[in-house]
């Protein structure tokens, strides 16, 4: 065990000396780790937030029932036990007309005092209001309704509903394809340029083998300078998302306040991104540092 920490050791300054014995080849791949968790980052932190603005629109989507007018109040109690019983239901809310007419009042601001004259003889009906599970089922579950006894018209936006959803669903399914292309393109151009590197250190490699060390002997260290390289350059884009991200968050949150849509918190959302970059950052270094060596070792 103790051999084994010497070992480890042994690998742990060379590979900090290769750094700096090799500065520019060290300052080129870790300024191609750089450019690319910039590029990821920034991408990554827009979908996060389309998403989050995509979740609060689909939140913000229900289905509005009104009460036949002839209805009783055991009418109502089992068009309600109905609707309650479908499986895609999440919450049904009930709105008399009287909350119904305030309502109407409130969103005309000064001109809806004018529908104060029908406070006395309410000609609005009363109301379930309805979310569903998945958002997405929406339109399938408002058709349902609309076939139901006492549901005189059923309301969910037909039409922009679906165009909303499926303008969503575009938008997270590209995103998700531009993040993968965008880190298989950086894992390759980081392996490229960790390539340029390990030829030049062609000799040291074949020195080594000569005199008896292993492929993990060797590899060790190379494994050591791609996570350092890595973790060199995820520092530069966790300190400028999270300076841009700051100010972003402190101009836009006062702006969307209100208007039921919000960006993601700065805490903790910008302490995951971090998190995620130094990970990407190690795991692309180690994963080019290793895939360049392959060649110069017997696998």
């Amino acid at each position: 065990m103790a051999m084994k920490a010497r070992t480890l050791n042994r690998h742990l300054r060379e590979s900090l000396k290769s750094l700096a014995r090799n500065g520019w080849m060290t300052f080129a791949s870790a300024s191609a780790v750089t450019v690319t968790l910039i590029l990821v980052g920034v991408f990554f932190v827009i979908m996060m937030n389309l998403n989050k603005v995509a979740t609060d629109l689909e939140e913000q989507v229900e289905i509005r029932v009104h009460i036949d007018l002839a209805a009783t109040q055991e009418d109502q109690a089992a068009l309600k036990k109905q609707i309650e019983q479908m499986p895609e239901i999440k919450s049904i809310r009930f709105s008399p007309k009287e909350e119904e007419l305030e309502n109407l009042i409130d969103s005309f601001g000064e001109e809806g005092e004018a529908y104060k004259l029908f406070e006395q003889d309410n000609p609005l009906n009363d109301v379930f209001v309805i979310k569903t599970k998945n958002p997405g089922d929406t339109a399938k579950v408002a058709k349902k309704i609309e076939k139901m006894d006492y549901a005189a018209k059923v309301k969910y936006g037909q039409g922009k509903v679906e165009k909303l959803f499926s303008f969503i669903n575009m938008s997270r399914n590209v995103g998700l394809v531009l993040i993968v292309g965008l880190l298989f393109t950086a894992m390759f151009l980081i392996s490229n340029t960790i390539k340029i590197t390990i030829v030049a250190r062609k000799r040291e490699i074949e020195i080594m083998r000569l005199v008896g060390a292993t492929n993990s002997f060797i590899r060790w260290p190379f494994f050591l300078e791609g996570l350092w390289l890595g973790l060199l350059g995820a520092i530069v884009p966790i300190v400028l998302i999270s300076t841009s991200y700051y100010y972003a968050y402190d101009f836009l949150e006062p702006k969307l306040s209100g208007n039921f849509i919000e960006i993601l918190h700065f805490s903790p959302f910008i302490y995951q991104v971090s998190g995620l970059l130094i990970l990407m950052g190690a795991i692309i270094g180690i994963w080019g540092s290793l895939m360049s060596i392959r060649k110069f070792l017997k696998v």
